[in-house]
């Protein structure tokens, strides 16, 4: 059996054919998640069975619209696959049975393709930088810094702001709190904290997110953020 087969009848058409040839299994009317998922139009696992491919001796069975056909041998619904010129689709392999739905599968996976395609062009990438500073910085590398993140944020991108302790810093968590109000006030015509300060080990986080987002959803994020540090 082929893998995939469209069909060249109309929909009202396949929906008559698969009503005759169906009996619903009523000792057998399946429940659970995942059948709620699929009749609902939930999504196909990743590496997905079809037809002659699911190899388990019974399946749930689930109509092309939805219908709770229940708990049949694996040959009478391949048999009703065919039958209907639809194909048979595992969409639940980990459900005991495995629940499989007849659909036209090549027609589901260009739809899908087209849905993921239209998903990533709206997308609006957003590039994080980060800016490493020191609790006792000297007011000269802070205003270098600040200028930094400044720009980062004129830009619509987001900052991480890290707090590096080293030695006896480490019990002063108070000076990396302070500086890091100190930065939040004086960028915040750019930018707010998405992030609220915490603790990370030896250092001090923080994320701050510019008012302006970016008008070019197009453009690329670089996989490395830019990063400067104070040694």
């Amino acid at each position: 059996m082929p893998a995939t087969s469209v069909s060249s009848r109309p929909p009202h058409a396949q929906q008559r054919r698969f009503r005759r040839l169906c009996v619903v299994n009523k000792a057998a009317e399946p429940t659970g998640a995942a059948v709620r998922s699929i009749t609902q139009g939930g999504a196909i696992s990743v590496e997905t069975r079809i037809n002659d491919r699911i190899r388990v001796p019974e399946v749930r069975l689930v109509g092309p619209n939805g219908e709770q056909v229940g708990i049949v041998r694996i040959e009478d619904a391949l048999r009703l696959a065919v039958e209907a010129d639809l194909d048979l689709v595992e969409v639940a392999p980990m459900a005991k049975p495995p629940v499989c739905k007849l659909m036209d599968f090549g027609k589901f996976k260009y739809e899908a393709a087209l849905k993921e395609r239209e998903s990533r062009k709206n997308q609006t990438h957003t590039i994080i930088k980060e800016m490493k500073l020191r609790p006792k910085i000297d007011q000269h590398d802070y205003e270098t810094k600040k200028g930094h993140v400044e720009r980062f944020l004129k830009a619509g991108d987001k900052v991480k702001i890290t707090i590096m302790f080293r030695g006896r810093e480490q019990s002063r968590p108070e000076l990396g709190l302070r500086l890091l109000a100190k930065l939040a006030e004086d960028v915040e015509e750019l930018g707010y904290v998405e992030a609220n300060p915490k603790q990370d080990g030896r250092n001090m986080l923080m994320v701050l997110a510019p008012h302006k987002r970016k008008s070019d959803p197009s453009r690329k994020a670089k996989p490395e953020a830019d990063t400067a540090s104070d040694e």
